[in-house]
């Protein structure tokens, strides 16, 4: 591929700005968050533009941000961070994707990997019968005439009262599993009939379930704070979004941006950055029905977690007590919010677009759960099926810099179908299994897209998030048994 031709400066070995002059029309200059090993192929990806792109969108302040696991995506860049003033600026359904709320939680349990890999084979398989997965996977929640609403409006909460998992698992969630102002009148009656067999069930493309244990603890008091005390602990991660609700609410909505910036006399160097002031009746909307997508998100995740935590107990013959299996954290990779954040000296509300990035708020925060005031809140940075995953806290450099916000994962460096073209599945799963790693995937194609040589090494995404002030790296785990949709 030809390499980006833009203007790029170093500002210090982990921090690289495109200037204004780049290109008329630029509001704000872009930074990326990259190694010089990672900027290469992002200017040759040609993904730097897109940074560039975002950067004309009215409202922005401070940079177009770009995640060291920068990568193409839909109008934004995978790993792209904006935040707009309320008053003049925009929301564009680009800057959030179209798995609304795909996101991350870990689970910690009591449990030992000298206990679990003699069984890891009879936990991945019963994981996998109890967890539906793949595409237009349907679930085993019969939703009444009507009920699809209450989950839109409740989120997390609407899975606990019927019995999906703890009442504690709201505390550890971002925003408690449950955004507010969401209304269901703004999500689409397609949405809904898609969203309805749907919850509870994984999904496919890069989402998982994962079977992990420690590998190293970086800083102890901080992993103990979150129930991480030992080296070989097991742990669990999924990672999976709103599914076809989601997706549809996007869709339907980029469609009406595009009407709705020739109301407003926006222009944009691209159409895919479709956009409306955020506090017109379209922006309004879009944040309603997006609220209600992840409310459905986080739902989804709650409904998963009780029947991992079910799948556990009954391979092993542990209660949940013994067990452990609480919910440490679960974080948003796709969404935009409201928030308060200091420009230029002056506190100011915002709307904060993160796409593939991960909010990370610093100790003492008033959204950072009680129980981790004085650490910070978590942050989950699964990589890629065949090498590590890692726990951060969020920073105050964050704050300061990035909105409160750092990297979502590893980073793709290939594209599903030069994946598939490269790469076959059965490859991947023999290569899994002679590395330790038991895998069930009712898709071996679907397995080839989301190989490890698919993906940016997660280990020099997160030294650079680390080593550039905006998270901290707490603890490191190592898959023993994955789930692909």
């Amino acid at each position: 591929m030809t390499r980006w031709s833009g203007t790029i400066e170093k500002v210090d070995e982990y921090r690289w700005r495109i200037p204004r002059s780049y290109r008329a029309g630029m509001r704000v200059p872009g930074l990326i968050y990259a190694d010089r090993d990672m900027l290469e192929h992002i200017l040759t990806e040609q993904v730097a533009e897109q940074v560039a792109n975002v950067a004309h969108l009215p409202g922005i302040v401070g940079h177009s941000l770009a995640m060291p696991d920068i990568h193409w995506g839909y109008g934004f860049p995978i790993g792209g961070v904006a935040a707009m003033r309320i008053k003049d600026g925009v929301i564009s359904p680009g800057g959030v994707g179209f798995d609304i709320n795909c996101g991350v939680r870990l689970l910690r349990t009591n449990l030992t990997g000298d206990e679990i890999i003699p069984r890891i084979k009879e936990l991945i398989d019963t994981l996998y019968e109890n967890v539906p997965s793949g595409l237009g996977s349907k679930g085993k929640i019969r939703l009444r005439p009507g009920e699809i609403d209450q989950v839109l409006v409740k989120g997390s909460r609407w899975a606990v009262e019927k019995g999906f998992g703890r009442p504690e698992d709201l505390e550890t969630t971002e925003e408690s599993g449950e955004m507010a102002a969401a209304d269901p009148g703004r999500v689409s009656s397609r949405a809904k009939e898609r969203g309805v067999p749907q919850l509870g069930t994984l999904g496919s493309g890069n989402h998982f379930l994962e079977v992990a244990v420690v590998d190293r603890i970086y800083e102890a008091d901080t992993a103990r704070a979150m129930g991480i005390d030992r080296e070989g602990q097991v742990m669990l991660l999924v990672h999976c979004g709103s599914r076809g609700l989601g997706h549809q609410t996007a869709d339907d909505y980029i469609k009406q941006m595009v009407t709705a910036m020739q109301k407003y006399g926006i222009q944009v160097p691209d159409r895919q950055l479709a956009c409306s002031p955020v506090e017109s009746p379209e922006g309004q909307a879009y944040l309603a029905a997006m609220r209600c997508a992840a409310n459905y998100a986080w739902a989804n995740r709650q409904c998963i977690t009780h029947w991992v935590r079910e799948a556990f107990c009954r391979v092993l013959d542990v209660s949940e007590t013994d067990a452990g299996l609480e919910l440490v954290y679960d974080v948003a990779h796709n969404i935009a919010k409201i928030e308060e954040h200091t420009v230029n000296s002056h506190r100011e509300k915002l709307c904060v677009h993160r796409k593939g990035a991960t909010r990370a708020f610093p100790a003492g925060h008033s959204d950072v759960p009680r129980k981790y005031a004085l650490i910070g809140q978590p942050i989950l940075i699964p990589g890629d099926m065949g090498r590590l995953s890692y726990i951060l806290v969020g920073t105050e450099q964050a704050m300061r810099e990035t909105f409160g916000s750092t990297c979502h994962g590893a980073g793709r460096i290939q594209s599903r179908t030069a994946a598939k073209r490269h790469i076959k599945g059965r490859d991947v799963l023999n290569t899994l299994k002679a590395r330790g790693i038991t895998v069930r995937t009712g898709n071996l194609s679907g397995l080839a897209e989301e190989a490890p040589e698919a993906y940016k090494d997660v280990t020099s995404v997160v030294n650079v998030t680390h080593n550039a002030g905006i998270s901290r790296i707490v603890a490191r785990t190592r898959p023993i048994g994955v789930i692909k949709g």
